[in-house]
């Protein structure tokens, strides 16, 4: 039987790249290091199911230390775990299609927050259960129906295992185990017990570093290249884009679904610092995965566009240039200011105009 599992090794690569999978496949843990401790990591199964009552298991088999946040730091050790569509994020229960039950008592979707069930931690067994209704144990108590998808809405479309963890290890049973944590109510089976014809694979990512692809955005702060990205990434979902950039970073240190404004606790500098810091660490990371990237940053300088291709020999490598005109320029900042807080110096920015630098076709040459 072909096995389904988590994995940063297989085809599909469908998790978060700081996210890692032990050698078994049916186990994992987020980096903690320094501001990766701030980050949800999620990662998703390589099989889903479309029919059927069917079921897994996830245990939280150790939180891990993280001394080094403050102690004002909500829910350091937190695990949201359910289900979703192959397309949507690894931000389980923050979109639509994506049905999460966290460790805080609550349950999510399209990052709607409602109390369900109770709170669950540190080796506690968490039962996900699937027909038409999508239901949750705790240590083999039944919790009752946590969400409902008609199969109008969902058009066929399969659903997949799907974890969210915040310095946590955990560890799955598919049913590859002699024995589950918790037997499972009677008529729902393991999703590794069914057959090839019953469930679903995941998208197949690039089978070599030739086949994929890195797309380095360069512009000033506010063009636009966010939102170019994002576009583009959105148009083209066959090719499952990692978005690289402090933004992103920023999107998985959300709490409660809600981005941390600039007053969060008078630790904004030190957040942003350590996002920087996290984004150089993930740039190599992703170097030796075989996915496609997007490098959402300003790079206007030559030897930064050289620095970080570097690395991506192998992959096609192409430069989006954003150049909107001054007036436009000058709206998209005002809106930045005020929608997330972000300020660049004049000077700053005037320097990098002065030293823009737009890359040929192969930046690193």
């Amino acid at each position: 039987m072909t096995l389904m599992y988590l994995s940063l090794s297989c085809p599909t690569d469908n998790c978060d790249l700081h996210f890692k999978v032990s050698r078994d496949h049916y186990s994992g843990y987020p980096l903690t290091v320094e501001g990766f401790a701030y980050l949800w990591a999620g990662a998703r199964a390589s099989y889903g199911v479309s029919k059927g009552k069917v079921c897994y298991e996830m245990k939280i088999f150790e939180e891990i230390a993280v001394k080094h946040l403050p102690s004002s730091e909500p829910d350091p050790h937190v695990v949201r775990i359910g289900w979703s569509l192959d397309s949507c994020s690894t931000q389980l229960g923050e979109e639509a299609f994506s049905f999460g039950y966290g460790g805080t008592g609550k349950k999510s979707s399209d990052c709607k927050f409602e109390d369900y069930g109770e709170k669950f931690g540190e080796n506690d067994v968490i039962g996900c259960f699937i027909e038409v209704e999508m239901a949750f144990s705790k240590n083999g108590v039944w919790l009752d129906v946590g969400f409902r998808a008609s199969r109008e809405e969902l058009a066929g479309r399969p659903l997949f295992p799907h974890v969210l963890v915040k310095n946590c290890a955990i560890e799955f049973n598919f049913g590859q185990k002699e024995e589950p944590f918790h037997p499972p109510p009677e008529g729902y089976r393991f999703i590794q017990t069914l057959g090839i014809e019953d469930r679903t694979r995941g998208a197949i990512g690039p089978a070599s570093k030739a086949e994929c692809e890195i797309l380095m955005m360069v512009g000033l702060p506010a063009c636009g290249k966010t939102t170019w990205a994002s576009k583009h990434a959105e148009s083209h979902p066959e090719k499952k884009y990692n978005t690289l950039g402090t933004n992103a970073i920023m999107e998985k240190m959300k709490v409660m679904g809600l981005r941390r404004q600039k007053n969060y606790s008078g630790r904004w500098d030190v957040l942003i610092q350590q996002a920087t810091q996290c984004l150089n660490r993930l740039i190599q990371i992703a170097a030796r995965k075989r996915r496609n990237y997007i490098l959402d940053q300003t790079n206007v300088y030559g030897s930064a566009q050289r620095r970080k291709m570097r690395p991506f020999e192998g992959f096609q490598r192409k430069a989006i240039v954003i150049c909107p005109t001054e007036e436009d320029f000058k709206e998209r900042t005002l809106r930045q200011t005020d929608e997330q807080g972000k300020d660049v110096p004049d000077q700053a920015v005037l320097e990098m105009k002065g030293r823009n630098n737009h890359p040929n076709t192969q930046p690193t040459e």
